[in-house]
């Protein structure tokens, strides 16, 4: 079963992503910060993070870069509204997953779970 870490000072902005995720057999956990997150990131294994671009600590480029350097091989997307030009440039080197947009619809979430499956090898096979 896939883990899935959401962070986010505000749930709600993340709030559409549950269902879609749960609906591929993906169980979710919340951290409702930074710190928060990295704490269960070192204590629990995550497969995925999703992280808002405000954790109430700090925002969520601050946060994959700290993540990124505890855990280089954890895949990570991130909420950002820059454009696919700014976010490429200022996440490069980090390895990130996937950009969402602000406030993820359940099409973002899907579309980042059929992403996910197909890096961890979950992904159905063409022709088979």
């Amino acid at each position: 079963m896939t883990q899935i870490l959401l962070a986010a000072a505000d749930r709600s902005r993340l709030a559409n992503l549950p269902p879609a995720m749960e609906s591929t057999g993906a169980t979710i956990s919340w951290a409702d910060s930074g710190d928060q997150a990295l704490a269960a990131i070192a204590n629990n294994a995550v497969d995925l993070v999703v992280v808002d671009e405000n954790l109430g600590d700090m925002d969520g480029l601050s946060f994959t870069k700290r993540l990124v350097a505890a855990n280089p091989l954890i895949n990570c997307a991130l909420v950002s509204p820059l454009s696919k030009e700014d976010y490429h440039e200022a996440t490069e080197g980090l390895g990130l997953l996937m950009q969402l947009p602000p406030n993820p619809e359940p099409a973002d979430g899907m579309r980042l779970m059929d992403h996910l499956n197909r890096i961890l090898g979950l992904a159905p096979k063409v022709g088979r």
